[in-house]
């Protein structure tokens, strides 16, 4: 089917892009066709005269959204509304005159896609929230605004050489934050993917650099690995009768980036993991597949993963696996069916219901359906567009874990998450009326971090509340939502009794119970403000609230009564600087440094220890008796922390001289050695290097990392 004759006098450049245009939307029938050259001749007449930075017509850069979204196969209305994206918002054009030509909702679409006038607010950051809201809200309303907005992004992505070097680096970070994990959400993992690769490259020029040339080098030495594993691949499924495509799976250089850096991984470490994709005919050739290949290939353990019997929240489906290979290097594998390959690159626009004139609707829609609700729900109880922005950026969280009911229904949830945020994820209601629950059977605190395959009951009351302390540890945006929302409806009796109660139970520990929150520590208390505006029971309000931390005000009546903490326990000369405490000591269980993100736990004749809030034990401590803390508010000048480091090397001749030089190089004092792996030294080649330091914080401990790394024979180093 040939396109419509062009029906405006479009210049060279414009018009092979047209061209290129039709040629990808070949799939349009002769109808369709000639309504969007009604829509190119209309965008290319009202950006008549404008241009881009790079001095290319104005229009090209609609049109190449378009061509994007054709390769999508996305429908008629879809690409029309990518030709007039720009149309209302910098044009003169209104929407009114754009519905009279050509519709309601392809203008409804473009005015959702159309930023709000920027005299209408105060701040970018309020602009770019309203903005932003706009945006969602249109897509609540209907998912292909969104497809057109992540299109139109990573056209500009592409082009943004021509951009001053703070506005590129401004795009690209709000890329990488908000937009490519829209795309990864809805499941269009090609957009996500390059989307993470151009904000990179934006941001860190240099790193992206030197990435990509390695990566070109890596390429060319091991060819004969990959045409190896592809060949015995190959060989093993004919023998099998399993009809299958194979190829080599390319890592994108935003991921490789992220492995380095969050696991102090050299390239070649990161790099001597091969990707293979096997794409077969049906779900049975699937798990045949993955069988035929653990005979080829021993699996590692704890390395399958199956998303085809519970599918990733976008829809994602295919099974992973990491066999031991040819000079026992690893290769991950995944293997699926065609669908669900178009599903994993294109995800929601890979099944559009609009294109297939079906009323039934696939998984991808069905949990993308799913989220766009959860999205509403979080708009309904924002104050306002920041909360709601960030809201909808935890949702966007991209790692997931899978939790069961008792009854064997699957839940899935961030990464992170606790009882809070599963009870939240089943009801409002539940959510606010949970005291506990039982992970395992067992019961857990409600701040325990939730893993993968766990089963959960939660226990609830119908007199229970929320806690403003669940904010401390909930992560998903549902249940933090929720809670803010109780917290700001509460009225001022309930809020009074809640901080009353809360402040009772952080007292507890602290002072006998005939001095529980008597009259003449209220009255010291106040004093202590420095005001005579504030009552007690505004103070009970704020603490109610979520405001004001009940540990906090806790640790002043404490003190005003003469009850200093952790007289009988020698402290750490570290102190803090303020009102919540005196003394301090740091948990030997994690041992902090200056630079840790950390919180301070109070305990009884301890006074406050301070964790790192990736310690496990303060999962074991009660949330109102814990206190968010910062390195600002210690003194830790000129003083030294002990920490532990696991190096993992070959065991050569001159190797710990060579370490011991790296830690007294950085200024370090190594305080012991242990050689956990001692048995095995000079048997496997392999040894293990416990080293007790003290060092003056988290930036003198990463240069000594670094240093360590350089050392031929170091594979790795680890913080204990």
């Amino acid at each position: 089917m040939s396109a419509p004759h062009a029906t405006a006098p479009y210049d060279v450049i414009t018009a092979e892009a047209r061209a290129l245009l039709f040629r990808t939307a070949h799939y349009l029938t002769a109808e369709d066709q000639e309504n969007l050259e009604k829509a190119c001749a209309y965008a290319f007449y009202a950006h008549d005269g404008q241009t881009r930075k790079s001095g290319e017509p104005y229009i090209t850069h609609p049109i190449a959204v378009t061509i994007e979204l054709a390769k999508w196969h996305m429908d008629l209305q879809t690409l029309s509304a990518g030709l007039m994206h720009d149309v209302l918002e910098d044009t003169g054009i209104t929407k009114a005159e754009l519905a009279a030509t050509f519709g309601e909702t392809i203008a409804d679409m473009v005015d959702g896609l159309s930023k709000l006038e920027k005299l209408e607010y105060d701040s970018h950051a309020e602009h770019q929230a309203e903005s932003f809201r706009k945006l969602i809200l249109a897509m609540t309303k209907d998912v292909r605004v969104i497809i057109v907005k992540l299109s139109d992004r990573l056209h500009n992505m592409r082009t943004l050489d021509a951009m001053r070097l703070d506005k590129r680096r401004r795009i690209a970070h709000e890329t990488l934050e908000i937009y490519a994990p829209i795309a990864n959400r809805i499941g269009l993992n090609s957009a996500f993917r390059e989307l993470q690769d151009l904000s990179f490259k934006n941001l860190y020029p240099k790193r992206y650099e030197t990435l990509r040339k390695a990566m070109q080098a890596f390429h060319r030495n091991r060819r004969d690995v990959i045409s190896t594993v592809l060949s015995q691949f190959s060989l093993r499924l004919v023998s099998e009768n399993i009809e299958a495509q194979i190829k080599g799976r390319e890592k994108h250089l935003y991921s490789i980036h992220q492995k380095m850096r969050n696991k102090k991984l050299r390239f070649d470490e990161v790099m001597d993991i091969y990707g293979f994709r096997v794409t077969v005919n049906s779900i049975s050739a699937c798990y045949a597949a993955l069988g035929a290949l653990h005979s080829l290939y021993p699996p590692k353990p704890g390395k399958i993963k199956d998303y085809i019997a519970i599918p990733k929240g976008n829809g994602y489906q295919s099974l992973h696996t990491t066999l031991t290979g040819p000079r026992g290097l690893p290769i991950e594998v995944q293997i699926r069916t065609r669908n669900m390959d178009a599903v994993a690159e294109s995800g929601i626009a890979s099944h559009w219901a609009y294109k297939s004139g079906t009323s039934k609707l696939d998984q991808a829609t069905l949990n993308t359906n799913k989220w766009l609700q959860n999205i509403l729900d979080l708009q309904a109880r924002s104050a306002n567009a920041v909360e709601f922005l960030e809201h909808v950026k935890v949702d966007l969280y991209p790692n997931e874990v899978y939790i069961f009911t008792p009854k064997g229904k699957i839940l899935v949830l961030p990464r992170g998450a606790t009882p809070i945020d599963f009870a939240y994820a089943i009801h409002t209601d539940v959510g606010n009326r949970t005291i506990a629950a039982r992970i395992n059977n067992t019961l857990m605190p409600l701040r325990s971090k939730l893993k993968t395959g766990d089963t959960v009951e939660i226990i609830t009351d119908t007199q229970a509340r929320p806690n403003a302390a669940w904010l401390n540890f909930a992560v998903s945006s549902r249940a933090r939502s929720a809670i803010r929302s109780y917290l700001k409806n509460i009225n001022r009796h309930d809020a009074i009794q809640l901080g009353e109660a809360l402040l009772q139970k952080a007292l507890a520990s602290l002072l006998p119970k005939d001095a529980l929150l008597s009259e003449e520590l209220k009255e010291a208390y106040l004093a202590d403000l420095n005001t005579k505006q504030t009552s007690f029971e505004d103070v009970l309000y704020e603490v109610g609230l979520g405001n004001v931390l009940p540990v906090s005000v806790a640790m002043q009546i404490a003190t005003l009564a003469g009850h200093h903490l952790g007289n009988a326990v020698k402290l750490s000369p570290v102190k803090i600087s303020g009102n919540e405490a005196r003394n301090v000591q740091l948990a030997e269980c994690c041992n902090p440094i200056p630079g840790d993100s950390i919180r301070a736990v109070l305990l009884k004749d301890k006074g406050m220890v301070i964790h790192r809030d990736v310690c496990p034990n303060l999962l074991k401590a009660d949330p109102t008796q814990q206190l968010d803390a910062n390195w600002d508010a210690i003194n830790s000048n000129g003083n030294t922390f002990k920490t532990t480091l696991l190096v993992a090397s070959e065991d050569t001749k001159g190797l710990l001289a060579a370490m011991a030089t790296a830690f007294s190089g950085e200024g370090a004092n190594i305080q012991a050695v242990d050689t956990p792996s001692k048995g095995q030294s000079g048997v496997e080649g392999f040894i293990e290097f416990k080293f007790y330091i003290e060092t003056s914080g988290v930036e003198q401990l990463n240069r000594i990392i670094h240093t360590l790394h350089h050392i031929p024979q170091v594979r790795r180093v680890t913080r204990l």
